[in-house]
């Protein structure tokens, strides 16, 4: 079993900052990219920011120059660092990854559950 554990998610005003975090965990040989995609009410799952194991990254153009996406490939673990917050930001950020569980299998995805991120004043 593979589990992905997000956290940081909140109520934040237009202009602050807001840090996610997401941890896998469970059976895994190797992650190879993570990601952040997030869903707004009324509309499709989005990509947000994604980074390869070699650390390549990609932004929505929306989100360039305002978020970073960083990885811990030790231990596991995807961060969403967001600044200058808008009230289009409102939505729930789900943390992506694509494992392999075992050396032989192949690669998957895997999501979170989601966690709420709310910009408002």
């Amino acid at each position: 079993q593979v589990q992905l554990a997000e956290s940081g998610g909140g109520l934040v005003q237009p202009g602050g900052s807001l840090r996610l975090s997401c941890a896998a965990s469970g059976r895994i040989f190797r992650i190879y990219a993570m990601g952040w995609y997030r869903q707004a009410p009324g509309k499709q799952r989005e990509l947000v920011a994604a980074i390869t194991s070699g650390g390549t990254t990609n932004y929505a153009d929306s989100v360039k120059g305002r978020f970073t996406i960083s990885r811990d490939t030790a231990k596991m673990t995807v961060d969403l660092q967001m600044n200058s917050l808008k009230p289009e930001d409102t939505a729930d950020y789900y943390c992506n990854a694509r494992i392999a569980r075992y050396s032989y299998s192949a690669s998957a995805e895997y999501w979170g559950r989601g966690t709420q991120v709310t910009v408002s004043a």
